[in-house]
């Protein structure tokens, strides 16, 4: 099988990838009987050499994924997104017209790894994330209620790293992600499963920007959404300049 991680940057220290959607970062709980993961085809990128993943990538968010080419390095980045140096952007459609940019405040609690445990037992975390308002568009088709449905592309800056975080926050201001199955409206996922013939979370991990751990440099690494997103962006009219 042809590796799907598509190389981005790449120096001694650090390499970084487009992850495709649906693919885990490495094995985890969620799919036990998964075999394929993004760890394993870095590691192929790498000449068999082992890589340390630097951040965390949900299952179904395509995008920009990091990871660092010895554990020093590693190190030296998660020190580095415990200090909030380090500023992740995404792209999202939403259902809706959200303000044209806001911050959301507003606290999660930790998901339980151990199906055992129940959520209501574990703490509740600040989580805040900024939001940008890119593009809008209405479409004359009936979905729920209105004879319209709107829609919003967005871009996401969360300022904290809590589990699903921007698919929550989303939701609490109740402009959910398309495509998302856990916090997302049904009906707005089955038209886009139906019109475009594929079904994916829309939010997409495009820069991530952060000191070098060897050099010191600031890095702004940028990474286009898949053709599979872009193919959903159509319904806009025109796009923004994204990149």
């Amino acid at each position: 099988m042809p590796n799907p991680l598509t190389e981005l940057y790449r120096d001694p220290w650090l390499l970084a990838v487009h992850k495709p959607a649906g693919l885990l970062v490495h094995r985890s709980p969620i799919d036990r009987h998964a075999t394929e993961f993004a760890l394993q085809y870095a590691r192929e990128l790498n000449g068999g050499a082992h890589v340390f993943p630097c951040h965390r990538l949900d299952r179904p968010t395509s995008g920009l994924l990091l990871f660092a080419r010895d554990a020093d390095s590693a190190s030296a980045f998660g020190r580095q997104m415990m200090d909030g140096k380090v500023r992740k952007t995404y792209l999202a459609l939403v259902r809706g017209w959200p303000v044209e940019q806001g911050e959301i405040d507003h606290a999660l609690r930790e998901h339980a790894t151990d199906k055992r445990l129940k959520d209501e037992t574990l703490p509740v975390r600040e989580a805040s994330t900024r939001f940008r308002r890119l593009k809008t568009v209405e479409i004359p088709v009936q979905v729920e209620g209105y004879p319209h449905s709107r829609y919003s592309l967005l871009e996401l800056h969360p300022l904290t790293g809590r589990k699903h975080q921007l698919r929550r926050h989303m939701q609490h201001i109740a402009h959910p992600i398309i495509g998302d199955t856990s916090y997302g409206r049904t009906r707005h996922n089955q038209y886009f499963a139906e019109r475009f013939g594929l079904s994916r979370l829309m939010l997409a991990a495009t820069m991530l920007a952060f000191d070098h751990p060897v050099t010191g440099e600031r890095l702004q690494l940028q990474c286009p959404p898949g053709d599979d997103f872009m193919q959903v962006l159509t319904i806009f009219d025109s796009l923004p300049e994204l990149f």
